[in-house]
């Protein structure tokens, strides 16, 4: 992913943003040879994933999504908020577990 996107202070335009939603396949392709005991690669590649199929790569929806992708998207939401971005200071956990309590049962 170029620093340049990842860091950008404004909105993403098309392309950019088709670049941030290819990061699960490229997770995916990254881990798909190695043997964990477990699916991580597909769990990784469905993190973004949604039941009602909005998500991405692939638009899974509800019964296809693996249970560790969507325990990898809840911690996904965490970080994201509670950690700091060029676009703004980190929110804190509790504004992460409030978000996360808003949108259960509707994203994951």
């Amino acid at each position: 992913m170029p620093a340049d996107i990842l860091n950008k202070l404004g909105k993403l335009n098309e392309i950019e943003w088709a670049l941030i939603k290819n990061h699960p396949d490229e997770g995916y392709k990254i881990l798909k040879e190695i043997h964990f005991g477990l699916p991580v690669a597909e769990i990784v590649r469905q993190h973004h994933e949604r039941v009602d199929g909005s998500g991405y790569p692939r638009g899974l929806k509800d019964g296809e999504i693996m249970l560790g992708a969507r325990i990898l998207a809840v911690a996904d939401v965490v970080e994201a908020i509670s950690s700091h971005r060029p676009c703004r200071p980190a929110l804190g956990h509790e504004i992460a577990l409030k978000e996360i309590k808003s949108g259960a049962g509707s994203y994951l």
